[in-house]
Order: C-alpha cells, then sequence, then structure tokens
C-alpha cells in the first residue's frame, strides 16, 4: 500500500476519502471501526512525504471530513439565512476550506519535526499525541469548533468506559494509538521486543475499556425527580416573529398547564422569545403555578443587561422560576448564529449576518449554578454542551445536568443527531443524569453511562416524561479533566524530538 503514502494526486484523493468517511463512525450511522479505518489511512498516508507535501495531505483530510460532516451548515445559511443556493454552497466550501487547515499545519509538524519511520513504536506514540493536540487546539482556536471529534464515535462503542476516566479525549488518543500500531506492526515484528510493547499498547486499553464500560463512579445523591420536558415544534420562520409570539407563550402555557404534576418542568432554548424583563408578568405567572405544584420551571429566555459603563448587553440565557432560583448567561457563543465575527463588515451583505438574536454578549465565567428542589443543576446552552472541558467544570459542581436548544436551523440533516451524541458524551463523562429539551428534537433523558432512557421524535409537539436522579462523587475526568493526558502528550512529543536528534548523531 505505498501508493498511499506516495505524493500525488492518488494519496490526496484517499486522504479525502478518509476524512469523509469519518462522519460514518459518528450519529447517525455510528459505524465506529471507521474511525480508525479513517484515522489510519491518514496515518499512513503521511509517511513518505515532505513537510510541504504533508500539509497537503492533511488540508484534503479536513476538507474531507468537514465538508462531508457538517453539510448541515448549508441547511443554517440557505433555508433560514436568506442566502441563494449557490453562495450557500459557496460559504459552506468555502467554510470547511479554511478550518481544513486545522489539519493541514499539525500534518507539516509532523513530517518536520515529529515522524520516526526508524522508531515504529516512538512514531506511533507521537502520533496520537499529535492527533490529540490538533484536536485540542481545534476546540479552543478563536473560541474553537469541537465538532466531529472520532472519540465520540465510542459512545456506544468498546472504549466508553475510558471517557469518565480521561474524557472523550482519551478515547480519541487511544483510536489515534490503536490506528498508527496496527500500520507499524510489521516494522514492530522486526524487534521482540518492540512488538511485545506494541501489542501491549494495542490490546490493553481496549481490554480496561471493556472492564470500566460498567461501572459507575458516581452514586446517587437524592431520590429520583419526576421530569416534563416540553418540546413546543415552533416552526424557525415564526420564531422571533411579533405576530407570533403570544401564540408562542400560549403554547407552552397551555402544555404545561395540562401537564401531568412533577418535580421538574424545562423549556427549551428561548422559549420564551422575548426579553426576559418585558415576560416578567408571564413569567410570574408560570412560577406561581410552579409553586402551586411544589415544581420547578425552567425556561430559556433572552435577558439584558446594563454594565457598569452603562452599556445594554444582550444575552442568551435561561431562568429559573417556582421552587428554584438562578438565571444563567450563555459563555459559549456560536459565529454567525450569536455573534457576527467582524460585524462592521459583514452586517448587511446577506441575510445570514443579521439573524435575528445574533448581537448577544459572552455571559461572565464566575456564574453558579441553576438550583431547583435544593439541587444544583449545571446548564448548558446549546452549543456549550460541545465543549468537553468547559462542561466538565460546570459538571463536577453540580449534581444534576441541564441542556436546552434550539436545533431548528439545522432543518433535517445529521447535526441535530451529532449535537444529541456529543450530549451524551459529556453525561457519561461526568456520571450524571442529564435533562436534553429541545424546541423540535431531540429531546431526551440521558443517564449516567450516556444512554437514553426516553426521547420524543424529532418534529413532534410533546411533553416528554421520566425520571433522574441526582448523582454525587466525582469521576475521574471530573476530577484531573484533561491534565494527565497533557503530560503524557509533552513527555511523547520530547521523546519523539530527542529520538531524532539522537539518530542525527549517529
Amino acid at each position: 500500500m505505498n501508493w498511499i503514502s506516495r505524493a500525488g494526486w492518488v494519496g490526496n484523493l484517499v486522504a479525502l476519502a478518509a476524512g469523509a468517511i469519518t462522519t460514518l463512525a459518528l450519529a447517525p450511522f455510528d459505524i465506529w471501526p471507521l474511525a480508525l479505518l479513517s484515522i489510519a489511512l491518514f496515518y499512513l498516508g503521511l509517511r513518505d512525504l515532505t513537510p510541504r507535501q504533508a500539509m497537503g495531505r492533511g488540508w484534503c483530510f479536513g476538507f474531507g471530513l468537514f465538508v462531508a460532516g457538517t453539510s448541515w451548515i448549508y441547511v443554517s445559511i440557505h433555508d433560514y439565512g436568506g442566502a441563494s443556493a449557490p453562495l450557500a454552497a459557496f460559504l459552506t466550501v468555502g467554510f470547511c476550506a479554511c478550518i481544513a487547515w486545522f489539519f493541514a499545519l499539525p500534518a507539516f509538524a509532523w513530517a518536520r519535526w515529529l515522524r520516526r519511520v526508524e522508531a515504529p513504536l516512538a512514531d506511533a506514540l507521537a502520533f496520537a499525541a499529535l492527533w490529540l493536540a490538533q484536536e485540542a487546539f481545534r476546540g479552543w482556536f478563536l473560541t474553537g469548533f469541537p465538532w466531529l471529534y472520532a472519540g465520540y464515535s465510542q459512545l456506544d462503542g468498546p472504549l466508553s468506559g475510558l471517557a469518565p476516566v480521561g474524557g472523550m479525549w482519551l478515547i480519541s488518543f487511544v483510536l489515534a494509538l490503536t490506528a498508527a500500531l496496527l500500520i507499524n506492526l510489521p516494522r514492530l515484528g522486526q524487534r521482540k521486543a518492540f512488538l511485545a510493547v506494541g501489542v501491549v499498547l494495542l490490546i490493553a486499553p481496549w481490554a480496561i475499556a471493556l472492564g470500566l464500560k460498567t461501572h459507575a463512579w458516581t452514586e446517587p445523591a437524592g431520590a429520583p425527580l419526576k421530569v416534563a420536558a416540553i418540546q413546543g415544534n415552533v416552526a424557525q420562520e415564526m420564531k422571533w416573529n411579533p405576530e407570533h409570539l403570544n401564540a408562542q407563550l400560549g403554547l407552552y402555557r397551555d402544555m404545561t398547564f395540562s401537564a401531568k404534576p412533577v418535580d421538574l418542568i424545562v423549556w427549551p432554548e428561548t422559549a420564551v422569545p422575548i426579553l426576559k424583563e418585558f415576560a416578567e408578568g408571564y413569567l410570574n405567572v408560570m412560577g406561581r403555578f410552579a409553586n402551586d405544584r411544589q415544581a420547578t420551571l425552567i425556561t430559556g429566555v433572552p435577558v439584558r443587561e446594563t454594565n457598569a459603563q452603562g452599556e445594554k448587553r444582550y444575552y442568551n440565557g435561561i431562568t429559573v422560576v417556582g421552587q428554584g432560583s438562578g438565571t444563567y448567561l450563555k459563555q459559549k457563543l456560536v459565529p454567525f448564529g450569536e455573534y457576527v465575527p467582524l460585524q462592521d463588515v459583514l452586517r448587511g451583505l446577506i441575510a445570514f449576518f443579521d439573524l435575528p438574536m445574533s448581537d448577544f454578549a459572552r455571559g461572565p465565567a464566575d456564574q453558579t449554578l441553576l438550583d431547583a428542589k435544593g439541587y444544583k443543576i449545571a446548564p448548558f446552552i446549546c452549543y456549550e454542551v460541545v465543549y468537553p472541558e468547559f462542561a466538565a467544570g460546570l459538571s463536577a459542581q453540580s449534581q444534576l445536568l441541564l441542556t436546552v436548544s434550539n436545533d431548528t436551523w439545522f432543518g433535517t440533516s445529521i447535526g441535530p443527531l451529532q449535537h444529541l451524541q456529543m450530549a451524551q458524551m459529556r453525561a457519561l463523562e461526568a456520571g450524571r443524569w442529564m435533562i436534553r429539551a429541545t424546541n423540535n428534537g431531540v429531546t431526551g433523558l440521558i443517564d449516567p453511562f450516556g444512554h437514553i432512557t426516553t426521547q420524543i421524535p424529532q418534529f413532534e409537539q410533546g411533553v416528554l416524561y421520566g425520571e433522574v436522579v441526582p448523582m454525587q462523587k466525582l469521576t475521574p475526568y471530573l476530577q484531573w479533566r484533561s491534565w494527565p493526558l497533557v503530560i503524557v502528550c509533552f513527555v511523547l512529543f520530547g521523546w519523539a524530538l530527542l529520538a531524532g536528534r539522537i539518530a542525527k548523531t549517529v
């Protein structure tokens, strides 16, 4: 298979296809072995290239990954952003072409400084560390785009038991290491000592993961709570239309009034599509209803506040009424959806850059969690739940997790199901129950093992009933986060660099 690692268009096409098949390893397809195949082809394709050639090969892989995996961006821009089909396609392809550099630059670094063809064991370990580094960097740079990580493919796979130990990051690391070791087995076989170590590194993580798959790292902190999550299924074109405001408020009011008695009532993101200060009367009515039922009601609602300089700032928020307290302001904003980068230049060019509520500010980092029925709830609004480290910070302070979203922007694409899969991984990492309330699906309850216990189908209006259990104690990941893995990666990078220096002096 040397032709895969040679320079030229054939190898580049293989890289493009390898990136694209990663999408099939993730929701809603969940063919998890394809994640291994994808990474293995990427690794093999970089073996004999110069740094510049490797950069091009990495770009092809990234472009294939994002074109196949984020096609829902076209739906958002065209169907709801008012852009023509050709313009929406151009913007989607342009976006994918830009973020493909997240793979191009690590590929260059690999070929330039870290590749150790003469030392297959060090080579495989350094590649796994670099793979993890590119995923982490992609989730941080310019607020990050933490989508399509390889580790999510294992939500229902053999490696899921590693998520509470090292998060999704550890799973991605093991996938990359496994792929590289499988490619290197023939070379490792040339020296029995290296082969033995390689086989141990190949088998041990999978065996450990399988052994931990059913291990409970957390325990109940109280009695189960009955939940009712309302899925209003409000059409996106009606969402911010003032003419439909009263109809939307009436919809959630009436569905809640007719719901069965429960402990927690949850509405989705911006279920109240008007500033909180203008909805106080309505929220007070709903609060009295919740109190009468000895319940807590949590809803998404935009919030306006005035800062110390007298400037009015707008936030995407969640607030609690009834038997509970707290208002949370979203910290991780969606580019172009909730804020517009370079807005002085872009606003007014097309309708997509002037979407309703696209001028939100970032909420402060030191907010307290929501309180409901005496328990602390870690809230995540839409996009926030896809950030592993951010979510771990809030989850460690909580007994329950809550995410509200409006995935109507994605239409009937695979986007909402990818989003749901990432929410499931957060529950698994934290060992906590999660309530997920959305406008049009998927609304569901997720247990501490990342399994959906009950849900409402997409594009239906309804009330989801179920129970969640407040949990206590911390999983290893919530306690240590990714720091142990970061240290390991730095050691592996150092080893690869040192091995290169030694090789040059011999």
